[in-house]
């Protein structure tokens, strides 16, 4: 079986179609940005990409994603290294505490921002409502989702300019 992950095609054994698409990338794969929490797709710890979708990986089946593009936290930096304007402006605003849930947080708030470049407070709350955080940093989290909609229309901007 074939998954695309972080750009890189990667082999799955076939014994593993049946296990979570968490399991996988944690277990099989090395990446462990995603994390578990619930296990029910209740918390958004565990969020990814498919195919460009933000989807809980706790509650999909790695044999349902084969031949699918995943992203992961750890592909989320730009190719040369460079970070994404969200894990940019996570750091600037200090959002984490402990850390556990910034993976599924960073996750969701990167496909709001690939749909909806410019969200309003109502947009970020809708989409990240899945995504729990027991440090209580919502406010921040607002505060760094809208600073990357800034960077990311100023440095379209100056593209256009």
């Amino acid at each position: 079986m074939k998954l695309t992950v972080n750009g890189v095609e990667r082999s799955i054994p076939k014994g593993w179609g049946d296990e979570t698409l968490l399991d996988t990338l944690r277990e099989q794969l090395g990446l462990v940005g995603a994390k578990y929490s619930c296990g029910a797709g209740l918390c958004g710890a565990c969020t990814v990409h498919v195919d460009g979708v933000a989807v809980t990986s706790c509650t999909v089946r790695t044999a349902d994603v084969a031949g699918a593009s995943v992203l992961t936290v750890e592909g989320l930096a730009q190719p040369d290294g460079g970070l994404h304007p969200l894990q940019q402006a996570w750091i600037d605003e200090r959002v984490p505490q402990c850390g556990y849930c910034q993976a599924g947080q960073l996750m969701q708030a990167a496909a709001l921002l690939a749909r909806n470049p410019r969200p309003s407070d109502a947009d970020i709350a809708a989409a990240l409502a899945g995504n729990l955080c027991r440090c209580g940093t919502y406010a921040r989290i607002l505060s760094a989702i809208r600073r990357a909609s800034r960077a990311t229309a100023d440095a379209e901007g100056s593209a256009d300019g």
